[in-house]
């Protein structure tokens, strides 16, 4: 995929069948936050009209193939249009085919973004002046029997940077649930490192 290449899309809006509109790729790689909250990554952006009806419908490019799924359009905007792309899609149809549903990790912590003195982001050489602080531990939970504590500051999640909520939910897939992954946070000033084990979440 490129930015500028046709970009066609299908479905039902309003209930006319097999409704086709063309535009062109806008952006890759947007960024695009669900009803839930939670932020979804690698989005394409087209400017092929899209209206209620047109979500879950493929988004195919000049050769026929299909590239994305309709996903969202932004209101009263013309021309903002988002889909999934095709590798996510299939990953998400081989979730459900291999589990019934899609399985997401789970600690247990409630947090919030922080930013970090300059003097503290220099002396333990972070990448980022933003962290997550846990505000909130639920009682059996991983994150409890790891030992986090209210008021801990997480950096680093199984070796990658944390700087805040979103990147958590990047670094937790499902294939850490059950994993025994490291967590580093900052208590009292002074840098920590725990093990962690995440659990499948039931909730929705």
């Amino acid at each position: 995929m490129r930015d500028g290449q046709l970009a066609i899309a299908i479905g039902n809006p309003y209930g006319f069948q097999a409704t086709v509109t063309a535009g062109v790729v806008s952006a890759l790689g947007r960024s695009l936050r669900s009803r839930n909250g939670r932020l979804m990554d690698g989005i394409i952006q087209t400017d092929a009209a899209l209206n209620p009806g047109n979500s879950g419908g493929p988004l195919v490019d000049a050769k026929g193939e299909v590239v994305g799924v309709n996903t969202a359009m932004i209101l009263p905007a013309q021309g903002l249009c988002f889909a999934i792309p095709i590798s996510t899609a299939r990953w998400v149809a081989s979730a459900l085919i291999r589990y019934g549903k899609i399985r997401r990790a789970f600690l247990g912590i409630g947090g919030q973004q922080v930013t970090l003195q300059r003097r503290r982001v220099r002396q333990l050489e972070l990448g980022s002046d933003k962290a997550l602080m846990v505000v909130h531990v639920e009682q059996s939970s991983p994150a409890s029997s790891a030992g986090l504590r209210e008021g801990d500051i997480i950096i680093g999640f199984d070796g990658e940077a944390v700087a805040g909520v979103d990147d958590l939910h990047r670094a937790l897939s499902d294939t850490k649930i059950g994993e025994d992954c490291g967590i580093v946070v900052l208590r009292r000033g002074e840098r920590v490192e725990l093990r962690i084990r995440p659990v499948e979440s039931v909730r929705d």
